[in-house]
């Protein structure tokens, strides 16, 4: 699997992997297969421009995985916040979550980033696991999940200065 930053005439292939990950994970995500379908090609264009996005693809040629990372307004300066991270079901649990993770901290660390964060629905089992194992820690920061006030959401922050995801244990990874 090959893991690979995107730009800005990449963005027919975010597009497709991001609504492919709202099709079958919708109650993941913070926004809308409806709401995102709606985008022009400038918004997704705008939306890779800025922000460092990476897709994983496969021996094929096919898109299986996507995430970005941002300099969220409002937050530390020395912190990048993760967003939009999706493996395709048929190739979880083979390290692609690991490794777009790892493009993602050492991004953010060679950025001048001190930290990576991250919010996590509380009822997402599978990607707390991911994220706690990939040495994310709870930060007890909690709140309502904006488009369901019956959902919480909980950040979670990682250091960039532990050399990447030297902690990944053996075998097959979650992601």
């Amino acid at each position: 699997m090959l893991i690979r930053r995107v730009d800005e005439d990449d963005w027919p292939i975010v597009k497709e992997v991001r609504l492919r990950a709202l099709r079958e994970s919708p109650d993941a995500f913070g926004s809308s297969l409806t709401r995102e379908e709606s985008f022009a090609e400038s918004h997704w264009r705008m939306r890779v421009r800025t922000s460092a996005t990476w897709v994983a693809v496969d021996d094929a040629g096919e898109s299986r995985g996507l995430v970005s990372v941002v300099q969220e307004p409002g937050s530390a300066e020395d912190d990048r916040h993760v967003v939009s991270l999706w493996v395709a079901p048929e190739v979880r649990r083979q390290g692609i979550g690991w490794a777009l993770l790892d493009a993602v901290v050492r991004s953010s660390a060679a950025d001048g980033a001190a930290t990576v964060s991250l919010w996590v629905v509380d009822d997402n089992a599978s990607a707390v696991d991911l994220y706690v194992r990939a040495g994310f820690t709870r930060t007890g920061e909690r709140q309502v999940l904006p488009r369901d006030p019956d959902r919480t959401e909980e950040r979670y922050v990682r250091h960039t200065d532990t050399g990447g995801l030297t902690g990944r244990p053996a075998g097959p990874a979650a992601g």
